[in-house]
């Protein structure tokens, strides 16, 4: 197994500075993430560590060995890695077996060790009956999977993924999230994998990077960007955020003020920010009957969507703060537009940042 390394990589496209100065850590054997909107330079780091791109400051270091820096590059090819790309990229004029087998004929694999590498890969992707076939005759997802056995069959020690799942339906997505988790843990390989969808980031992630306009803003578990946000931008991106800009904070009394009056308890306050805001998760808020239940206050619903499992509210806690609320989808009274009740927010899901 693999790590890779980035030490204060950066990489300019005439004026526009796609990476600045990134440094990143990824440890042998985990699946991480780089995630971000467009523009955030995730694609371009994982090209730089595919060495299809060169950086034009900084190193690359993939299982200790120098791949990019100090007057040094070493090729695509001699990197020992595997790729699966957004668009597929399988020969439209071979079968799936020839595919899969192309990186073993470029090693020079005997033919029999090839065919025997080939099928089984072929049936860890659930395609064991499919390898005359070629990619024409093939769904989507099929030619993904493709794709993805042809990125493993070398047994590269490291494996890119540049947004794979982005073309694929809702339920095409949950049935590969699940095999890519079962291949990384059946494989230990280190898996690097680039996404602008965050829920494929927290349901894959050992470690996720979170980029914004080519630097690292946030990294750790999903469980850390999750729950403890180091900014509004993390907050909003990483699931359903409220974010409410706050007056006042008050670290002695473990208090804080909304904009427009409201006042709050949270559990803690841990930084001294100039600008302050109050983040807090929609699952986390409730809504309440009993008026002496602490940190309720009285809210307008102004807007109601049923969404199956759950069901979504927008509510006016005082005047002009809208926050979302979301409750299960059953078990629960249904609320309508212009309804008047009691809002929650439980101190220790309310985060200061």
């Amino acid at each position: 197994m693999s790590g890779v390394y980035l030490n204060s990589v950066t990489k300019i496209y005439g004026s526009v500075q796609a990476v600045a100065d990134l440094s990143l850590s990824i440890p042998a054997g985990q699946f991480v993430t780089l995630l971000g909107p467009s523009g955030s330079g995730k694609t371009t780091t994982m090209r730089m560590i595919a060495g299809l791109e060169r950086p034009d400051k900084g190193t690359i270091s993939i299982g200790g060995k120098l791949m990019s820096g100090d007057r040094s590059f070493v090729p695509t090819h001699r990197r020992r890695l595997g790729m699966v790309f957004q668009s597929y990229a399988v020969w439209p004029h071979m079968t799936v077996r020839e595919n899969v087998a192309f990186p073993l004929q470029q090693q020079g694999i005997p033919r029999s060790e090839q065919a025997v590498r080939v099928q089984a890969m072929l049936e860890r992707v659930n395609l064991g009956s499919l390898g005359e076939r070629y990619p024409s005759q093939l769904s989507g997802g099929q030619q993904q999977r493709v794709s993805l056995a042809r990125a493993l069959v070398a047994e590269p020690n490291v494996i890119l993924f540049d947004e794979p799942l982005s073309n694929l339906d809702a339920q095409l997505r949950d049935a590969m999230r699940a095999l890519l988790a079962d291949l990384h843990f059946s494989s230990g390989k280190t898996f690097v994998y680039v996404t602008h969808d965050q829920v494929e980031a927290m349901t894959l992630s050992d470690q996720v990077f979170l980029m914004d306009h080519g630097r690292l803003v946030q990294s750790g578990s999903p469980d850390d960007l999750y729950e403890r946000p180091a900014s509004q931008f993390v907050a909003e991106f990483i699931g359903h955020a409220n974010v409410l800009k706050l007056s006042h904070h008050d670290s002695a009394s473990g208090t804080v003020r909304l904009e427009n009056g409201v006042v709050l308890r949270v559990a803690s306050i841990t930084r001294k920010p100039v600008d302050s805001i109050l983040v807090v998760r929609p699952h986390d808020l409730r809504f309440v009957e009993d008026s002496t239940e602490p940190n309720s206050v009285e809210a307008d619903v102004t807007y109601a969507s049923y969404l199956g499992d759950r069901t979504r509210y927008t509510v006016e806690v005082g005047k002009g703060a809208k926050v979302t609320v979301e409750t299960p989808g059953r078990g629960s009274r249904r609320l309508q537009r212009g309804d008047r009740v009691r809002v929650q927010f439980p101190p220790e899901a309310c985060t200061v940042i």
